[in-house]
């Protein structure tokens, strides 16, 4: 089971905490620090200093990180042009030597579409299809061919698709909990599939009907990786865990019904449940990003349990 890290930055967060938070990662021994993709934030915090940009945000861990993989849950199809989007994350790639990942989704938070004047479509998935084709498309045309696409959203003419990515095939993660479309655009352009925030009984109908698609698409359900999202409050007994949990607002027993919560006995039990319906990675939701203390219980007593 790898586990990543996965932060929240539009809650509150510089670039220098989001560094520390990522270099914590590496020395921990996590497999991957991810972040989300949003400008406005959410809840009753004050989200201050402000916004950080996710590709940007990359492109400088990018230079300061060594080993563990980076990357977005998710980037909004309707933030960047696709063209634009396959350069930077091309670019990224080149600068961290071949260590990012792209989520991409539909897009959902109008209120922060309005806020700094981002269009925000009606039909938002037909947009997200066809991004995943060029940006795709772009990354794997030969050197020496140009790239074409006519859809109704987006048309590309004589594109030289460049530059191309350090790594032969940007891994691609697609996720959400729709029943019909998500399965199968997840079929044809995942490398891997990602059940945010749900239960391990809601994930196995999800992934069931991911293997399913993929199955009917002609692909090796098996040939692609699974994953949950989850908050993550662990403590080494309970009063820390209600710490933590104070401290992010939530309460203990919505954390253990919702997310990973608890002693890391009991994290590592419910962290066992996914693993048994496929899971074979937890991107774990960090929201107090100055607690390091936090990560460092995960990694000694959480990850260092688990096969």
């Amino acid at each position: 089971m790898d586990l990543r890290i996965f932060t929240e930055p539009q809650q509150g967060a510089t670039y220098d905490t989001l560094l520390t938070v990522a270099k914590a990662t590496e020395d921990l021994g996590f497999d991957a620090f991810f972040r989300s993709d949003h400008y406005l934030k959410m809840g009753d915090v004050d989200g201050l200093p402000g916004p950080t940009d996710a590709w940007i945000t990359l492109a400088g861990l990018a230079r300061e990180t060594r080993h563990i993989r980076l990357g977005t849950l998710m980037t909004a199809a309707t933030f960047r042009l696709p063209g634009v989007l396959a350069i930077q994350v091309a670019q990224v790639d080149q600068m961290s030597g071949g260590r990012v990942e792209l989520g991409l989704g539909a897009g959902w938070f109008a209120e922060e579409h309005a806020a700094y004047g981002i269009p925000f479509p009606k039909e938002k998935f037909g947009r997200l299809e066809e991004q995943l084709e060029i940006v795709t498309g772009l990354w794997a045309t030969d050197a020496d061919r140009t790239f074409d696409f006519q859809g109704e959203y987006y048309q590309l003419k004589d594109s030289p698709a460049l530059p191309k990515p350090a790594q032969a095939k940007i891994p691609v993660l697609i996720g959400g909990h729709g029943a019909t479309r998500t399965p199968r655009l997840a079929a044809r352009y995942a490398d891997e599939f990602n059940m945010p925030f749900s239960s391990v009984q809601d994930t196995e109908r999800q992934f069931g009907r991911v293997r399913a698609a993929a199955e009917k698409a002609g692909r090796a359900p098996g040939a692609i990786t699974y994953s949950n999202a989850l908050v993550v409050c662990v403590g080494k007994d309970d009063q820390e865990v209600a710490r933590r949990a104070a401290a992010i607002g939530r309460e203990v027993d919505e954390l253990k019904e919702n997310g990973l919560a608890g002693t890391p006995a009991e994290v590592v039990e419910k962290i066992g449940r996914y693993a048994e319906i496929g899971s074979t990675r937890l991107y774990l939701q960090v929201l107090d990003l100055h607690d390091l203390d936090h990560l460092e219980l995960i990694s000694a007593q959480v990850q260092s349990q688990l096969p």
